[in-house]
């Protein structure tokens, strides 16, 4: 018998493979064969064996349940498949909204437009870093998925959430604020040249904008975040020099 399931977590050719390992091992597993753009493995076995078993073979990072088919005469609508990607992405437009309140609450009194588009970009940069930095070994695989510097130098996956932080900071601070706002133009424009390839070729991908600790999907609410912070610093940019 063979049986397709459902595997969230995984994120690049490595968690492919040790997914296909684990399940293998089992027993009364014949073969394994996995999908990393479906996020499915479809498995065929002698016997039943239930989720649970093939869930503890699993790392706690992986999580397999049973794959729900639709009815060929009852197939899902647009608006469930909207509803759907809008409560995974609920934690992205939720941060952004603490972003926001943070921001405003910080120059209220008396408004100033300009500290408040600054103090968003640090706020942005150092809780983004943040869930980047709670698992640093699983972001960079994540992140050179779609980011076109990372595919050509891993090494930048690895210490893209340390220039986050440093960014961050730099803004918090007001710190050599020309340089922080060409790095992000420059950081956040490489990205963004990823995630739009991404979009437009129509893969199915984690984001790692948030690290790996959210299983996001690659949408285009991972484009409008990086064009919100890239029109910010374009502006500021033009207010600084204008100076």
């Amino acid at each position: 018998m063979t049986h397709t399931y459902n595997v969230t977590g995984m994120t690049c050719n490595n968690c492919k493979a040790l997914v296909e390992e684990s399940l293998s091992a089992i027993p009364n597993v014949e073969d394994v064969s996995v999908n990393l753009e479906a996020k499915t493995a479809t498995i065929k076995m002698t016997s039943h064996i239930e989720v649970k078993t093939l869930q503890n073979a699993l790392s706690d990072k992986y999580k397999i349940s049973e794959k729900d088919e639709n009815n060929v005469f009852t197939p899902t609508s647009q608006n469930e498949e909207e509803k759907s990607e809008l409560k995974q992405l609920f934690p992205l437009f939720l941060i952004f909204g603490y972003i926001i309140i943070a921001s405003v609450l910080l120059n209220n009194n008396p408004w100033n437009t300009e500290h408040f588009m600054l103090d968003f970009m640090g706020l942005f940069y150092i809780i983004f870093s943040f869930f980047k930095l709670l698992d640093l070994k699983g972001f960079p695989q994540s992140f050179r998925m779609y980011d076109p510097l990372a595919k050509v130098i891993p090494a930048y996956g690895w210490i893209y959430p340390f220039i986050e932080v440093a960014l961050g900071l730099m803004f918090l601070m007001r710190f050599q604020i020309d340089i922080a706002l060409i790095a992000t133009l420059l950081v956040l424009g490489i990205t963004t040249v990823g995630v739009t390839k991404t979009l437009l070729d129509k893969k199915s991908i984690q984001c790692a904008c948030l690290g790996t600790a959210l299983n996001l999907p690659m949408t285009k609410a991972t484009f409008i975040e990086n064009t919100i912070m890239i029109v910010m610093a374009v502006i500021m940019l033009f207010k600084t020099s204008a100076l």
